[in-house]
């Protein structure tokens, strides 16, 4: 059986190995594909059967053009770079990796947060650079320091990394409100749901964790904003496109928006003119809150086992 990984180097950079799908069948690893062309990934998948992919797409077309195509393995939630109507219509199962980085994606967001609240890293450079040695008082501070206990954060998408956050933002006394279009016992007994509008209106900071949708998409716009409260803090951890990035700059430009912390942008990697760049107050980070070694390791092991799970007939994470 061969098997072709399009894109590994994100997960595996080498610090993993790729033994349980070699154990499985002949394993070819590309650390990348070149996303826009189209003929080249035809070529790499080749005979394959087995098809792995993390940001490498997977059109219709390419799908037709690949007969011998049996399944697609994601290494990642989320799979809107497969075209699942031509992945059913061939009986192709496309099995994605739902629950990895729960933990670490909940902490990343508040470090996100600490990080706006403190600004550890930016006073930490200042010492290195002397400043402190040469300071004529005993401390200094370039930024508001943020006591976050009795602070609402609101956080849109409560599913598990939802939950994860609000945990922690009660273990700090924060006062936690979530929207969620499917409400939980679970969630019920972190956060009390409020209606969007509400949640706007309330909280000191926002958290994204919802899933990108056309519902969801551009939920964070200049008429989502105009509803929040002044000097608000937002937070993303979760998909670039919730965010309408020009608007949030404006919000950040104008201080409507105190700050920003996101990890994920519209377009991956980053633009050169994406606005958010030059906007204020704005913490940028790699989209690398769910790539801790002990994350990938895991999302490694279920990726294999969705693939052993199919050749068993018992077909796992099949997200269609």
């Amino acid at each position: 059986m061969r098997i072709v990984v399009l894109d590994g180097y994100t997960l595996n950079p080498g610090d993993l190995d790729w033994s349980g799908f070699e154990k499985i069948g002949d394993v070819t690893v590309y650390d990348r594909t070149p996303v826009s062309d189209e003929n080249e990934i035809i070529s790499r998948i080749g005979d394959a059967e087995i098809v792995i992919t993390n940001k490498t797409p997977l059109s219709a077309s390419t799908i037709a053009k690949c007969p011998t195509m049996k399944y697609i393995g994601l290494l990642s939630t989320g799979y809107n770079v497969v075209d699942l109507n031509a992945a059913k219509e061939r009986n192709i199962p496309v099995c994605n990796i739902p629950a990895y980085g729960t933990d670490a994606v909940g902490q990343f967001a508040i470090a996100l947060l600490l990080e706006i609240c403190n600004r550890v890293g930016h006073h930490s450079r200042t010492v290195s650079d002397g400043r402190w040695t040469n300071s004529e008082d005993f401390c200094y501070w370039d930024y508001p320091l943020i006591e976050l206990s009795g602070k609402t954060i609101g956080i849109i998408g409560f599913g598990r990394i939802g939950q994860a956050t609000g945990k922690i933002a009660k273990a700090m006394n924060m006062n936690v409100i979530a929207y969620d279009t499917e409400q939980t016992g679970t969630g019920a007994e972190i956060a009390a749901y409020v209606a969007l509008d509400e949640l706007l209106a309330k909280s000191d900071v926002i958290s994204l964790h919802c899933p990108l949708f056309p519902e969801t998409e551009g939920i964070i716009n200049k008429e989502s904003i105009a509803k929040m409260k002044d000097n608000v803090i937002i937070i993303n951890s979760s998909r670039g496109p919730l965010i309408v990035e020009q608007d949030l700059a404006d919000a950040l430009s104008s201080g409507k928006v105190y700050a920003a912390g996101v990890d994920v942008v519209s377009i991956e990697p980053i633009k050169a003119d994406n606005p958010l760049l030059k906007a204020k107050n704005c913490i940028i980070t790699p989209h690398i809150a769910w790539a801790p070694i002990e994350c990938r390791t895991r999302l490694m092991n279920i990726a294999v086992d969705n693939l052993q799970s199919y050749l068993d007939g018992n077909v796992k994470n099949c997200v269609y």
